[in-house]
């Protein structure tokens, strides 16, 4: 992940995990208790962020946060109180993030806006990686930077060099792209050019204001 609004998380360090389940999406990945062993390895430093794809997101926020995570990003469409889960999450000692697929309004979001830290736009179905990009999914992330222009503004899902001017200009500051980086034959390079656009687009948005 990269997140062109703080230099400390502008590089390799800021690790996102998407935990997936089989009922939320048909695919499953890892759980707590690889986290927690990443966190042994690799310390203090690194921020972990975790992209919860699963039904139920409020059983897993004490052992993520047990476990060493930074983040709890959870999917708007899979809790009934998103309130009482982001008041769960701080006090469990992590920041918050929620995400929405491409089939819900940005509109359903915007009343908990000012109590996250980060707006997840998914491009993609959540699910697998390899997927196109969802261009019409640009105006959420507008409408959001437009509405909260201090807010964390994510995407996930088909973000490479060939999608990444458009995520950026729509608003986005923080971005996830797996299979355009660990395909290409010069990932670094990758990674600078995402960098580079998304921090170009805000300090562009920054000297408009």
């Amino acid at each position: 992940m990269l997140n062109t609004k703080s230099k400390k998380y502008c590089s390799h360090r800021h690790f996102f995990y998407p935990h997936q389940n089989t009922h939320f999406v048909p695919n499953i990945t890892f759980g707590h208790p690889v986290v927690e062993s990443l966190r042994k390895q690799l310390g203090q430093d690194p921020f972990f962020d975790m992209h919860m794809m699963v039904s139920r997101p409020e059983q897993w926020v004490k052992p993520m946060a047990v476990a060493g995570a930074n983040q709890y990003t959870f999917h708007l469409e899979a809790t009934e109180n998103p309130g009482a889960l982001i008041k769960d999450i701080r006090e469990n000692g992590m920041k918050v993030g929620l995400a929405i697929k491409p089939g819900t309004t940005v509109e359903y979001l915007a009343p908990w806006a000012n109590q996250i830290d980060m707006a997840l736009v998914m491009t993609v179905e959540p699910g697998f990686g390899g997927q196109k990009f969802m261009e019409d999914m640009m105006p959420k992330v507008h409408w959001l930077r437009t509405q909260f222009p201090s807010l964390d503004i994510e995407v996930d899902g088909g973000v490479g060099p060939d999608t990444i001017h458009k995520c950026a200009e729509a608003g986005a500051n923080m971005i996830v792209s797996g299979s355009a980086i660990m395909r290409s034959e010069d990932p670094r390079s990758v990674i600078n050019l995402l960098r580079n656009v998304c921090s170009e687009a805000a300090q562009k948005r920054s000297l408009d204001r």
